[in-house]
């Protein structure tokens, strides 16, 4: 079964310059609920998706995904939870064989996740991730 057909997207992530800020603007203005946390990151429950607010800065230190774009459209990560760490390199493999341009392969990251980072046709970024045993990390 394709990809797209078989895992539905679950995150939103906009990329920002200032986490609290948004944390600000998101809790306080819009009425989202602070769902966790953590250095440069924050995650917000709302009515569907999950809403997250990624420092575009943090991301590139801890995943090698570019920072150069912040300005420009470089400003979404569409995220799509798997359900085990093992298919997040299922996915790698289907999807880099079909000549999806990856950032680099799987790897473990330290707010216990496993994940890979792909970029779509007009720059917009994408993550396949599964929590690691344990699930999702409050701080990081």
């Amino acid at each position: 079964m394709p990809f797209a057909q078989e895992h539905a997207i679950t995150d939103i992530c906009i990329l920002v310059k200032d986490a609290q800020r948004s944390v600000d603007f998101y809790v306080g203005k819009l009425g989202f609920q602070l769902n966790r946390q953590a250095e440069g990151f924050a995650e917000f429950i709302g009515a569907g998706l999950t809403l997250a607010c990624w420092e575009i800065d943090h991301l590139s230190d801890n995943t090698g995904v570019s920072n150069a774009k912040a300005d420009g459209p470089h400003k979404a990560c569409i995220a799509v939870r798997v359900p085990s760490p093992s298919a997040v390199d299922d996915a790698y493999s289907e999807l880099k064989e079909k000549g999806v341009p990856f950032y680099g392969e799987p790897a473990d990251y330290v707010w216990n996740a496993r994940g890979a980072y792909f970029t779509g046709p007009d720059d917009e970024l994408w993550e396949i991730y599964a929590w690691k045993d344990g699930g999702s990390m409050g701080n990081f």
